[in-house]
């Protein structure tokens, strides 16, 4: 008999212990099975009554599937806000598929290095020749949203141009109107992985660019930042980062406007408006952003720098969006008129978040906006 067997003879009744051969097989038995009994013993029948243990282990599932999915949206963000390559294939398209549909808009490609080096693409389109009879020239940095590339926002953004070029005989056509979208990094044709440190720095090397390339004093020249959606915050912060700089050079152009499609007041406050269940992890991960887009900050150092009316704001926003909640655009507009800021709100009835500028009330409050601006 083993010590362990031994050690446990005196679970047995004395009377039922061995004395001899015979009984020796029978204990045996009993005695492995009891150890193997006590084996099997857990926290759970030791500590934890039985009719608790399902709730226990339901609640222990529950507390780790709530931590998985937090670690994840910290750790992912940039992956979770930034979707370069959604629909598929989106970084494969070109500008020459979308050609004829922009007609008479004529788009190419430039290749431009962002601060840290990394290489990044702009579209830029407007009507060639129209230039040369102009003496004023209208610039709109455009920047995207978070999906998709630039090719399929061409076709809107073409609709904008013509309308503005329509009327050659009018006084507008003293203008020339020129659009410069940014493609961030790790979209489009682009290098680089996304994030808002690289995309900050692309809108400033994007901002220069536009200032070396089309700021000529020999003619008036009017910049325009144009922002949808995560663009909304990009266009806001960039104007915010580029009115606090001193002007570097001759050809520095001053901001004349903001148009703001489809805009958030910031990351944190669209985690509190998509997620109101205080049960839910997402609206307590705020420490823990890295991309934060805080348009309220920004126009609050707007209205630092700028004189009422000197930069009108134009809010656009779609009635019918299924991202952005109708009350992202109410905070904006009354911070806008408590900073006194000049603002302008449209609605585009029955648009979708990203169908605004495919409405004709959309396109015709930006290209107001624009004529505003080109003959004020």
């Amino acid at each position: 008999m083993s010590i362990r067997s031994v050690r446990l003879l005196k679970y047995i009744p004395s009377r039922q212990r061995p004395h001899s051969g015979p009984f020796k097989r029978d204990v045996h038995l009993r005695l492995n099975a009891f150890v193997v009994r006590q084996q099997k013993r857990t926290i759970f029948s030791d500590v934890i009554p039985a009719v608790l243990v399902p709730p226990v282990v339901f609640g222990g599932l529950a507390l780790t599937l709530w931590f998985y999915k937090c670690s994840m949206m910290v750790l992912f963000q940039n992956k979770i806000i930034y979707m370069p390559s959604v629909p598929p294939f989106s970084r494969r398209e070109k500008i020459a598929d979308y050609a004829n549909i922009c007609k008479p808009i004529t788009w190419e490609e430039k290749r431009i290095r962002s601060l840290d080096g990394t290489e990044i693409a702009l579209c830029v389109g407007g009507i060639k020749g129209s230039e040369e009879s102009s003496n004023r020239e209208v610039i709109v940095l455009y920047f995207q949203g978070n999906a998709s590339s630039l090719p399929p926002r061409l076709p809107s953004l073409s609709n904008i141009l013509k309308a503005l070029n329509h009327q050659p005989t009018s006084p507008h056509s003293q203008t020339h109107y020129r659009i410069v979208a940014l493609s961030y990094r790790g979209f489009w044709t682009s290098r680089g992985r996304a994030s808002q440190k690289g995309i900050e720095q692309d809108a400033t090397a994007a901002l220069a660019w536009v200032q070396e390339t089309y700021g000529d004093q020999s003619h008036d020249v009017r910049l325009i930042l144009w922002g949808q959606s995560i663009g909304a915050g990009v266009a806001t912060d960039a104007a915010a980062r580029y009115l606090q700089q001193p002007p570097s050079s001759a050809r520095h152009l001053e901001v004349r406007g903001l148009i703001l499609e489809t805009p958030f007041v910031s990351v944190r406050n669209m985690l509190v408006a998509l997620y109101p269940q205080k049960w839910l992890p997402y609206r307590y991960l705020w420490p823990f952003l890295r991309n934060w887009w805080d348009s309220e900050a920004a126009l609050r150092s707007i209205a630092e720098k700028k004189q009422p009316g000197d930069m009108p704001i134009l809010l656009v926003a779609a009635s019918r969006d299924e991202v952005v909640p109708p009350d992202q655009a109410d905070q904006l507009e009354r911070l806008c008129r408590e900073l006194g800021l000049q603002v302008r709100r449209k609605d585009v009835p029955g648009a979708l978040h990203t169908e605004a500028m495919a409405k004709r009330e959309g396109q015709v409050a930006v290209v107001e906006l624009l004529k505003n601006v080109g003959t004020s």
